[in-house]
């Protein structure tokens, strides 16, 4: 089963491609994603990475978290699951954003 692991402290350069090529050394990667500003399309500095099995995402954590990345140190982690941010338009105090 695939495991997923949070990556950070990327390059804003860093692509899709260049991640999975470098992850690949620790095993087979089913996808690579960097998360990108939705408008200028530039890396946030961070991504997700999905290996195949969970000794190759160990593998990945234990070899790849610390080396340098496109001039970076990378830090590579098990990902969390999101957590809830509550309904859109409504914070916890009450305020929905609209005047009365």
């Amino acid at each position: 089963m695939a495991k997923r692991l949070f990556v950070g402290n990327l390059s804003y350069e860093t692509t899709n491609s260049q991640l999975e090529e470098f992850f690949s050394q620790a095993g087979k990667v089913e996808s690579a994603n960097v998360i990108t500003d939705h408008y200028t399309g530039q890396g946030k500095g961070f991504g997700f990475v999905e290996m195949s099995t969970e000794e190759e995402a160990q593998k990945a954590i234990k070899t790849l978290s610390g080396q340098t990345f496109n001039g970076r140190s990378i830090i590579v982690n098990e990902a969390r699951p999101q957590e809830d941010r509550g309904s859109a338009g409504n914070d916890r105090r009450g305020f929905s954003g609209h005047r009365r």
